[in-house]
């Protein structure tokens, strides 16, 4: 019972670890370099991880700064970012690619809130979906004798008290990058 536990805790803490990951994607009109993550390069003939192909840093707030390890790559990092959906233009200098951030607008600040509050019900939804397998396992066991209805009953509270820390975890979360995003 305690292991079905753990792993109803550990999946929850999961759901919460991947809003947090998609979270650090949004751009927030502040440089991240987490919002290059989903860019791969081709570096000789293998997708790669922009992170691997050169030194991503932050000067500054609103900029960006790629330095490849091989200059015959700018050409390829600044394509494959024109290519993504992120909606900068990198500067290519010969030597390194600065990606300026610009301002968000208020527009688009609220449309980014929406698309955050989205994405923080999905995982409310991931959270919900396995406290329902938890405890339909429970009922099953009970269903087969494994357990008593009071074992049933008391599993099925500390389902739902494991359910409600991480759904308000998930709206901290959540609260903190609305915060965030709106913030000028």
């Amino acid at each position: 019972m305690e292991a079905t536990l753990q792993e109803i805790e550990k999946k929850m803490s999961r759901a919460l670890e991947i809003l947090e990951q998609d979270f650090q994607k949004v751009r927030t009109g502040r440089a991240n370099p987490a919002i290059l993550d989903g860019i791969n390069v081709d570096y000789y003939g293998t997708p790669t991880p922009l992170s691997q192909v050169g030194n991503i840093t932050v000067p500054d707030p609103q900029m960006i700064v790629i330095t490849p390890w091989e200059k015959k790559m700018l050409a390829d990092i600044e394509k494959e970012i024109l290519k993504s959906d992120l909606g900068m233009t990198p500067q290519n200098d010969g030597n390194i690619i600065r990606l300026p951030i610009p301002a968000l607008t208020e527009e688009r600040r609220k449309e980014m809130v929406k698309q955050i509050k989205k994405m923080g019900e999905d995982a409310k939804i991931s959270i919900r979906n396995v406290r329902r397998d938890g405890n339909d396992k429970l009922k099953k066991m009970e269903k087969a004798k494994e357990i008593s209805q009071d074992d049933l009953k008391l599993y099925t509270t500390k389902i739902q008290e494991v359910t409600d820390k991480f759904v308000g975890e998930s709206d901290k979360v959540m609260a903190a990058k609305e915060t965030e995003l709106m913030s000028v």
